[in-house]
């Protein structure tokens, strides 16, 4: 097996906290920069998997980079730099403790409460008749809670307003650049080919400005179909082809996984975690158009830390 990224504990300087997140490891630096360092350690349905994938880290790192890059005229992101294949530095921000949740086509979450009955998503009202993979009459946001551990909680503009967690004012303003970064997602994905059927996004606050945080536009965050079979699959109410990490979460639901109490994950064999890592891969090309160039260091610690090192030397 490729060596694989799973856990860090590093100690740099002027380092004030740490915060080891499902996928990423945070290191706050001198308590201006967050150098988030994006593990091979791979989540569903809210669970940490026992086994790592080769690459998924660079992969998503990378993927983040291109379209925070391709966005920043919308709003303005925390990225600083990106000193190393698994590591993006930024300027740390006050987060917002909400998800914003845009969704284009009845999948996912969604469908699986539409099916379950349920009409009525985070306050948004959907339509009948609708189908699994539909496309929505306009895109709808469905804000979560950020949970620090467990699971995200659905919940409504109004209840995000009332209760406070966010001004009405400013989530306004996180509205206007969740649908706009979504449509300029759905450009770039359309150019590759492809349908940007759903994403999340993440928000912070630095001196009274909004920042777009995290990562956006990667198979862990969105759901992307294929464009050229998407008419034909949903007139055949056959299952639409996917670029996301929805094949892992149904290998799990196969295998009987879901993430409730009493359920074991299943055993990850070489040949399942070797199949997730080319997957992520083809993802990463199909997404960005470019090839993938893996980064084989035989010790990505020693590599991650003097990258990083490196950037604090210069600039803290």
């Amino acid at each position: 097996m490729t060596n694989v990224l799973k856990d860090t504990n590093f100690n740099f300087p002027k380092q004030q906290s740490f915060y080891r997140g499902k996928v990423r490891d945070v290191y706050n630096i001198d308590g201006k920069y967050l150098a988030m360092v994006v593990s091979d350690r791979i989540s569903a349905f809210d669970v940490v998997l026992p086994r790592a994938i080769p690459y998924k880290g660079q992969v998503l790192n990378q993927i983040a980079a291109k379209f925070l890059g391709a966005t920043k005229d919308i709003v303005p992101n925390w990225v600083v730099t990106v000193p190393d294949p698994n590591v993006t530095v930024g300027l740390v921000c006050e987060t917002y403790p909400v998800e914003m949740v845009v969704r284009g086509y009845l999948a996912g979450h969604a469908a699986r409460e539409y099916k379950a009955g349920k009409r009525v998503l985070c306050g948004v009202t959907l339509p009948e008749g609708l189908k699994e993979n539909d496309k929505l009459p306009t895109p709808i946001i469905t804000p979560t809670t950020k949970a620090k551990e467990g699971h995200d909680m659905d919940i409504s503009r109004e209840e995000i307003i009332a209760q406070g967690i966010v001004s009405e004012q400013e989530y306004k303003q996180l509205e206007e650049y969740t649908l706009a970064l979504y449509k300029r997602g759905t450009e770039m994905a359309a150019e590759r080919g492809l349908i940007l059927v759903d994403t999340k996004y993440e928000f912070g606050k630095k001196d009274g400005q909004i920042y777009l945080i995290d990562e956006i536009h990667t198979p862990d965050s969105s759901r992307y179909f294929y464009k050229d079979t998407y008419t034909q699959l949903q007139a055949d109410n056959q299952p639409q082809r996917q670029l996301s990490k929805e094949f892992v979460r149904q290998w799990l639901i196969e295998n009987g996984f879901q993430g409730k109490d009493g359920q074991q994950v299943p055993e990850m064999t070489d040949e399942i975690v070797n199949s997730i890592s080319e997957r992520y891969i083809e993802l990463y090309e199909n997404i960005t158009g470019e090839k993938f160039v893996k980064d084989n260091s035989v010790d990505i610690l020693s590599r991650l830390e003097r990258n990083v090192n490196d950037f604090i030397q210069k600039n803290v």
